[in-house]
């Protein structure tokens, strides 16, 4: 889905919760990931692995000059041969710092997060870093209990509910809002920096 999906999408919402929330939620992890500074990671569950979301992040944080908006994919099972920025194995979430931020995603009509990861995420909250939890399965007790923010998105959601979008669809509106709202300054001087660095190196050959 590209922006002009993501502008119809709204359209198709306008009026209803969903643009409110979503704005919320992206803010809250724009502001943890970008004022904190400490890394954005990214997880999901034992079924469910949230790479599209991580790309659309990826594609945002380069687009908006915001690279602590683009996380890194933590995978239950790390296959072998994986490139590097997929190879992040649960094992990273021990590395997430006081001052880094955590976004949990569960699919909405899958198993929520097992003991193993909670367990996990658990640790990473008591060291310091900011928890967000998305999905079908984000208002579970457990989770909820240890996330500092959340946006569920029920597994009723669907095409036959145009108004009440699924989790591909709340992922779009969330990586884009989260980039529409980085502060103008920030990418203003993003800009002038990465001017700078091309006006000041040396030419390239051109034999």
């Amino acid at each position: 889905m590209d922006a002009v999906g993501v502008a119809l999408l709204r359209e198709v919402l306008a009026g209803t919760e969903w643009l409110r929330e979503t704005r919320r939620f992206a803010g809250a992890l724009r502001h943890s990931a970008v004022a904190r500074g400490g890394g954005l990671l990214l997880v999901g569950t034992d079924g469910y692995e949230p790479w599209h979301l991580a790309a659309h992040l990826d594609e945002e944080a380069a687009r908006c000059g915001l690279p602590e908006l683009a996380p890194t994919l933590v995978r239950h099972r790390v296959p072998p041969g994986a490139p590097a920025h997929l190879s992040a194995g649960l094992e990273r979430l021990s590395a997430a710092g006081h001052d880094g931020t955590l976004l949990v995603v569960t699919p909405q009509d899958g198993p929520p997060a097992g003991d193993g990861l909670l367990e996990r995420v658990d640790d990473v909250r008591r060291g310091g870093a900011t928890i967000l939890a998305l999905g079908g399965t984000a208002d579970d007790p457990r989770l909820r209990s240890l996330a500092h923010d959340v946006l569920c998105v029920p597994a009723a959601a669907g095409p036959d509910r145009p108004d009440r979008p699924d989790l591909d669809a709340v992922q779009h509106l969330i990586s884009a809002a989260a980039a529409e709202d980085a502060p103008r300054g920030r990418r203003f001087l993003d800009r002038l920096s990465r001017l700078a660095e091309q006006l000041s190196a040396p030419p390239p050959h051109r034999w």
